[in-house]
């Protein structure tokens, strides 16, 4: 039996455009993705026309991870804030500046990345949907 942790993202609207958002950013590849629109219609709860393109499920990978993100269905509240962080690992420092920097486009950084006691290179980065990021690179200081 395997178990994993797989980090899950609710979105309110902008799955899509945080999935293409990731691939640029992170190399993701998109492993699955359905919008509600593709789903089998259930008479008891109809689809709004405007949740049609929302995505209903998707996973993403992104190296040897998964992350895996949906949209709210019209009406449901969301509420974005701090309670998940996701803990980018790499032991490429250049990697580790490449991803950090785009993940500053339209958000806002909480540390820079920078040597720390534990990292060659660590930062933390709010990218623009809200989503918490640590950028921490593996290995001895230079």
């Amino acid at each position: 039996m395997t178990v994993k942790l797989i980090p899950y993202l609710v979105m309110d609207g902008n799955a899509k455009e945080a999935i293409q958002f990731y691939q640029n950013a992170l190399d993701a590849q998109v492993l699955f993705s359905q919008s509600f629109g593709e789903m089998p219609e259930n008479p008891e709860f109809p689809l709004p026309a405007e949740a049609k393109d929302r995505v209903s499920h998707a996973t993403i990978k992104i190296g040897e991870s998964e992350l895996m993100l949906s949209d709210t269905f019209p009406g449901q509240p969301h509420q974005s804030g701090n309670q998940v962080t996701i803990c980018i690992s790499t032991n490429d420092a250049e990697k580790s500046r490449r991803f950090f920097n785009a993940l500053e486009d339209g958000g806002q950084v909480g540390m820079p990345l920078q040597e720390t006691f534990f990292s060659p290179a660590y930062g933390s980065v709010t990218d623009k949907f809200g989503v918490n990021f640590q950028i921490f690179t593996e290995g001895q200081h230079q």
